[in-house]
């Protein structure tokens, strides 16, 4: 690559300083131009730089490899077009050197073995332009207490964030740390209602921001752990959780200004809490029966509604006429169908249908296909079975890269949940084509894979599509990140 001074652009007329290619002298705004948008080579057919002119065809532009010259396009370190970011190197070589400077310990002067794998994954980012302007971007938290930890001042540990401010930056690098294995998976959402926890408990008097709070650790948090370690930790769940508390709080606050507490509050007292504000009953049933049962204040209880079950009465000829439907009419939504059967031939309600796991279904080596609702596997009739065998022939598309659950979805591929599929348009019975709100996902537990078939099956699910490595979600822990997005 020549370069020259005040020479005049072919491409854009300017004049300044140039290199020369075959066509005639470019200026770099020119250059980089054309290294940001690479076309298809018509000799090659690869996607590259296209500014040479072809050895074979007059008038023809291809790639500096098909007319047999030095690209001025490659890095001047690896030689390759991909990711042009520098002047002369690319964005790749750029960011490891980058991460090399600010990951390195001094002790040892090399990348501290703590955030090793955070260096791998950030170095093989899908596009390292992302990684660079992460690490720069003010107020580059992330930056900042990366060089903390790789220099010995800060701890790589959850206790070093749980002392820093809960913003979007600092929760972001966790879950980066987390995602990369540097540090342990954790429950964001759970350790977020800790931290609420605390402010909405502190303006409240000793005896009942203590008595609160042994109701939402020991309690409310304690179900919510126990629920996530399950992997079904819902937004529903932590609404409720703090709805709770916040119905609790508002009592205390009531007591309070009738010279009382939560442990001395009597029945009348709580009645006509009750009457004042109406909307608050079905906040306060459980702690009011936690008060009962751990004998804090048994003297105080509200009675509960016994709940019913809604009960829908369809005549035989009826259901029978919408199974035939369902089972032959193809107008209708495949998942539709197969949602619709589970419904009229085993009685299973919808919250069962959307949340079915891919293991749950399994195609012996005989053909039968077998479905597990609960604990015992279920062979399906014929005419069910072909529909599941064509659904998970043809699994969902996939929505993001950054979205996974454990729904029925090849491996690899992001899945789509039943309640999610059924805001399509379809002609299903009511009773065959069952809709309702999609089933919020836990944010914060690690993904399942989600296989279509058991290891037992014959069916050979389609390929998994590679979308590149995803992201980290920005609340909470994931199985890989790269290239993250700027949080701030």
């Amino acid at each position: 690559m020549t370069e020259s001074r005040f020479r005049e652009c072919v491409r854009c007329g300017l004049v300044g300083t140039t290199m020369m290619l075959p066509t005639g002298p470019i200026c770099y705004r020119c250059r980089r131009n054309i290294a940001y948008h690479p076309a298809v080579c018509p000799e090659c057919f690869e996607l590259r730089p296209i500014a040479y002119p072809s050895m074979s065809s007059y008038g023809v532009l291809v790639c500096a490899g098909c007319a047999g010259e030095v690209s001025v396009f490659a890095c001047a370190q690896c030689g390759s077009e991909a990711h042009p970011y520098g002047a002369i190197r690319c964005a790749r070589c750029i960011l490891a050197e980058r991460l090399t400077a600010l990951l390195t310990d001094p002790a040892t002067g090399a990348v501290h073995i703590g955030l090793r794998p955070l260096y791998d994954e950030l170095a093989a980012a899908a596009r390292p332009q992302s990684v660079l302007t992460w690490l720069k971007k003010p107020p580059a938290t992330g930056a900042r207490l990366l060089g903390l930890m790789a220099r010995g001042e800060l701890p790589i540990s959850h206790d070093t964030f749980r002392e820093l401010p809960a913003d979007r930056s600092h929760n972001y690098l966790r879950d980066l740390l987390a995602a990369t294995g540097v540090l342990p998976l954790y429950q964001a959402p759970i350790e977020q209602m800790e931290r609420w926890l605390d402010i909405a408990l502190a303006p409240l008097a000793a005896d009942d921001s203590g008595l609160i709070g042994r109701y939402a650790r020991w309690h409310l948090l304690r179900h919510l752990r126990q629920v996530a370690e399950r992997g079904n930790l819902t937004k529903t769940a932590l609404y409720g959780a703090r709805s709770n508390v916040n119905a609790a709080t508002r009592l205390a606050r009531w007591a309070t200004n009738h010279h009382a507490t939560i442990a001395s509050l009597t029945q009348p007292q709580l009645e006509s809490y009750l009457a004042e504000r109406p909307g608050a009953r079905n906040s306060l049933q459980g702690f009011v029966a936690w008060l009962g049962r751990t004998r804090a204040n048994p003297r105080i209880s509200i009675l509960t509604r016994k709940s019913t079950l809604p009960e829908v009465i369809v005549a035989d000829a009826d259901r029978w006429e919408q199974i035939d439907q369902l089972l032959h009419d193809e107008q209708i939504a495949l998942y539709a169908r197969i949602g619709g059967l589970f419904t009229l031939l085993f009685a299973q309600p919808l919250q069962t249908i959307v949340a079915m796991r891919a293991n749950q279904i399994t195609i012996k080596e005989d053909g039968r296909v077998l479905v597990t609702f609960d604990t015992i596997p279920i062979e399906m009739p014929p005419g069910l079975d072909e529909l599941i065998r064509r659904y998970l022939r043809n699994p969902a598309p996939a929505r993001s890269p950054t979205e996974t659950t454990a729904g029925c979805s090849p491996a690899g591929t992001p899945a789509v949940t039943w309640s999610e599929r059924t805001s399509a348009p379809s002609s299903s019975p009511t009773a065959s084509a069952p809709a309702a709100p999609a089933t919020p996902r836990p944010s914060h537990s690690p993904p399942a894979s989600p296989l279509l078939s058991s290891p037992s099956s014959s069916a050979s699910p389609t390929e998994p599509r590679h979308a590149g490595p995803p992201s980290p979600p920005v609340t909470g822990a994931a199985t890989s990140a790269t290239a993250p997005a700027d949080p701030t």
